[in-house]
């Protein structure tokens, strides 16, 4: 295992008792769990921070979006247009 330091963590006696339970049925130490719960934690809010980066981003997406939409849409009408008056030159 890679060099580890000793931390020093209070807990209320509850909580306490809650993670003692818990390991003791899964064979755990309380380190191990703590560590356990330290990476899930973290692995938890990268991710969090991740899904709010994306959020932004599709929101500022969504604006250039709207705006080829509306551009292309007005330049389908004025070939449609087009289109309409060279078949009525036709007949």
């Amino acid at each position: 295992m890679a060099e580890s330091k000793k931390i020093l963590v209070s807990l209320p006696n509850t909580l306490l008792a809650e993670v003692d339970a818990f390991v003791s049925c899964r064979g755990l130490s309380r380190s191990e769990l703590i560590r356990e719960a330290m990476r899930e934690y973290i692995s938890h809010r990268k991710k969090a921070e991740i899904e709010e980066k994306l959020k932004e981003g599709y929101k500022l997406m969504a604006e250039i979006n709207l705006e080829w939409a509306e551009m292309c849409c007005a330049a389908d009408t004025c070939l449609y247009f087009a289109y309409e008056e060279k078949l009525s030159e036709c007949e």
